[in-house]
């Protein structure tokens, strides 16, 4: 008889006669219950799951199996991580050395992000930021001074890459990690000059000037292979092994996020070559030669395939996908030419990971986001300008949101305080709910930003977070 066989047995006999077990009430009475596991859990110095979530079981059905839940992980931890996980299957032990690819069943320690993206029940909302890593850090700017480099620089070495992307989950208790990279490397891995000249930006100093370069300058569709990704792209898939390297060494045990630009904001800068002029470029060339421009989208979705496919097989837990340019484009042009790409990303991307978290953020489209719903995509960024009173009813409960917010909030020099960061991080959890989603911006981090406001963010979703679930749980068990 496996360990499972005799967990189930022992649980249901205490579920009908309220004996104790193992320092557990199955059933009765709740706040026994919960104050006996919350023992158990300090005295096997678990931290993956706090007492507030054991408080979240609504029933007894859910009772019995958080119980039956914790009790198996315990028995993990005594036994050195081997476990029967069933019948049919022999034990497996969970090993540091294993295969750093996603595609299996590899949830760090805090998985908060992951379960909050597939809808689970969570006991603190989870957040990151978006442009965590870099520009608003003081040790990012140090470590750049004492490497010699720009941030161009930076990306081609995947040690560089994993020391910035580390910065951030060392300072603050963060929820994930994501890469630090730039959208524009896919351009590049199609030949396309990318240059930081300094002051401006990331430029693309030789944008294409006409439809017939599509075919003169870059590969044929057909070329984008794995392999043609490896090739041009194998720096990057590197450093994404590399910081799971440097994670497990540091004890971080939270997802890392890999992430591409959408096809319609790679064509924005192809043809345009700024953020900063030429905005007019993208839906200009859409307009001018829509069948050209499907072509060149068409190579642009299959290159981001293959490139966060690859991200997926390196290690990446979660993928994340920008249309970082959508307010450059109007809202024909978007459900013409972006919905088919991200549709057609977010398929094959599920077909081949089911269990790897797919995030979409189209900036400055999200008035479109209920147009997204349908796509695939088990996270839905909301920007600064959606109303978070309708921003649910507007996707619908299958879906979990991710923002939004306002990084202005973030600044000394605009009068910011700790109590205040704490005031509207709260609002946001009110405005939104703590459940199902992932507390991040409106928009990424700029510079401005202090570090210990930053800090008093991270710090007050997740209290305020936690506060508001045990208190709708105890609700819930009639306290």
């Amino acid at each position: 008889m496996t360990m499972n066989n005799v967990l189930n047995i022992v649980l249901l006999l205490a579920a009908a006669t309220g004996a104790m077990v193992d320092g557990f009430s199955s059933v009765m009475p709740p706040a026994l219950s919960l104050l006996s596991r919350s023992q158990f859990l300090s005295s096997s110095s678990s931290a993956a799951v706090s007492t507030m979530a054991l408080a979240a079981a609504s029933n007894q059905q859910e009772d019995l199996e958080l119980t039956r839940q914790l009790i198996l992980a315990h028995q993990a931890k005594s036994s050195g991580g081997v476990i029967e996980s069933n019948d049919d299957q022999p034990a497996r032990k969970e090993s540091s050395t294993a295969s750093a690819s996603s595609t299996s069943s590899d949830r760090p320690e805090n998985d908060l992000m992951i379960r909050a993206a597939f809808g689970e029940t969570v006991e603190t909302t989870p957040l990151w930021l978006f442009r965590q890593a870099g520009r608003h850090l003081p040790e990012y700017h140090a470590y750049k001074k004492k490497m010699n480099m720009n941030f161009l620089d930076l990306l081609a070495s995947p040690e560089t890459v994993a020391e910035v992307t580390m910065q951030p989950i060392r300072r603050y208790e963060l929820d994930a990690a994501i890469l630090f990279s730039d959208i524009l490397v896919v351009p590049e891995a199609l030949g396309i000059e990318v240059t930081m000249p300094g002051g401006v930006g990331i430029l693309v100093p030789n944008p294409l000037k006409n439809p017939d370069e599509i075919d003169t300058r870059l590969p044929s569709i057909d070329s984008i292979t794995p392999e043609f990704v490896q090739d041009k792209l194998g720096h990057v898939f590197g450093a994404v092994k590399e910081i799971r390297r440097q994670m497990a060494a540091e004890e971080k045990s939270i997802p890392l996020i890999g992430f591409s630009a959408a096809p319609f904001t790679l064509l924005f800068y192809m043809v345009g070559g700024s953020s900063k002029k030429n905005n007019d470029a993208g839906v200009r060339w859409l307009t001018d030669h829509p069948a050209e421009s499907k072509k060149l989208l068409d190579l642009l979705t299959v290159i981001v395939i293959e490139y966060m496919a690859a991200q997926a097989e390196a290690g990446a837990h979660m993928l994340q996908v920008f249309e970082a340019m959508g307010m450059m484009i109007d809202d024909e042009n978007f459900r013409q030419f972006c919905i088919p790409c991200l549709q057609k990303i977010a398929q094959e991307l599920k077909a081949r990971y089911p269990t790897v978290p797919l995030m979409v953020f189209a900036r400055g489209a999200c008035h479109l986001n209920n147009e997204l719903v349908s796509l695939g995509y088990d996270v839905i960024t909301i920007d600064g300008g959606v109303d978070r009173s309708t921003a649910r009813d507007v996707v619908g409960d299958g879906i979990t949101l991710q923002g939004n917010y306002d990084p202005a909030e973030l600044i000394e020099e605009n009068g910011k305080t700790v109590e205040t960061v704490r005031e509207t991080a709260k609002q946001l959890l009110i405005d939104l709910g703590p459940q199902r989603l992932i507390a991040n911006l409106g928009e990424g981090l700029g510079g401005k930003e202090s570090p210990a406001l930053v800090e008093a963010f991270v710090n007050a979703i997740h209290e305020e977070s936690a506060a508001m679930i045990s208190k709708s749980s105890t609700k819930k068990i009639g306290f």
